[in-house]
Order: structure tokens, then sequence, then C-alpha cells
């Protein structure tokens, strides 16, 4: 199967980080194709709400989400990954997820997996941005959640090296 693996985390080496690549590490080990994006190293804008792209299904902001959107297109498998802000999605996976309006019809059949990390222990830190990524997903033709992955409790970098979340982000990976 192909995996995209969203990368939200504007921290490079952070604790979002490292679980989408323990993700991807379980994932290759089973033999998927996996393609890892960094959103902090892409250039993009927020939605216009313009309906631009309403025919065309082309949006007309020329920046990095027309090959990411064609990235998750063609997989097969999209894991949306993204520290809590504020009990919510940070603003880079936000951007994306409203930025596929344009395709979203065509991200049909499609599996997801979420990783959340937080500073706050709790689960329930995860909420805000579960509803986001739930919101998003309930809006795609035939597309199931298949798994989250709970990194909370970790603040400082590397707090998630000591996490379950370490081992549970590289399991999921590899039993997809």
């Amino acid at each position: 199967m192909k995996v995209v693996i969203l990368n939200s985390s504007p921290r490079k080496g952070g604790n979002s980080e490292v679980l989408c690549e323990q993700f991807s590490k379980g994932a290759t080990e089973a033999g998927h194709t996996v393609t890892k994006i960094d959103l902090r190293t892409k250039k993009l804008s927020p939605c216009r709400a313009c309906c631009g792209c309403a025919n065309t299904h082309s949006c007309v902001i020329k920046d990095d989400m027309e090959e990411m959107i064609q990235a998750m297109i063609t997989a097969d498998v999209i894991v949306l990954s993204s520290p809590v802000y504020f009990y919510s999605a940070c603003a880079q996976i936000k951007m994306v997820i409203d930025r596929c309006f344009m395709n979203h019809m065509e991200l049909k059949g499609k599996q997801f997996y979420y990783i959340i990390t937080a500073a706050d222990p709790q689960h329930e830190a995860a909420d805000g941005t579960l509803a986001v990524f739930r919101g998003f997903v309930r809006c795609l033709p035939d597309a199931m959640e298949k798994g989250v992955i709970y990194g909370t409790g970790t603040w400082d970098k590397g707090d998630v090296y000591k996490h379950p979340a370490f081992e549970r982000a590289y399991s999921m990976g590899k039993q997809i």
C-alpha cells in the first residue's frame, strides 16, 4: 500500500515528527511505500474561500499544495499528525485540510491514522485536534479512521522516546 504521512510539527525533530518516523519505520518494514511530507518545509497559504477551484478542481493559489493533494489522492493510507496547540490542531495541518476542498471527493476510500502529541498528559487534551481530523474525514467518501496514537504528556523535545506512543506508532505502522 501507499502511505502518506503529513507531519505538521513546525519543530524539526519534535515529538510529533518522531512518532511519524516510527510509524513510517513500521510501515516500511511491513513492505509499504511511505512518503513523509514535512509541512514546515512547504510553501502553503490558507484557503481564500474564493471557490476558484469549483469547476477546475485546481486551486488558484500556486504553492506546494498541489503536490501534496496529488500524493494524498494516490495514497491508500493517510496519516494526519499534529501537536496540540491551545487544545486544537496546529495551523499547518488545518491549512492543508482546508485546502483539500478543491479535490476532497477524490480522497475516496482512504484509511486514516492520527498522531497527536500534547504537553497535557490527559487524552482529553487531544479532543479538539481529533474533532478537526474527524470532521475532515467525515466529509470524505468511504474514508475510514483506523487508529489514534496519543503522545500526551510530551512537552520537551524528546519526551516521546520514553512514552508508550513511541512503540505504538511503530506497531501501528507495521500492522496496516
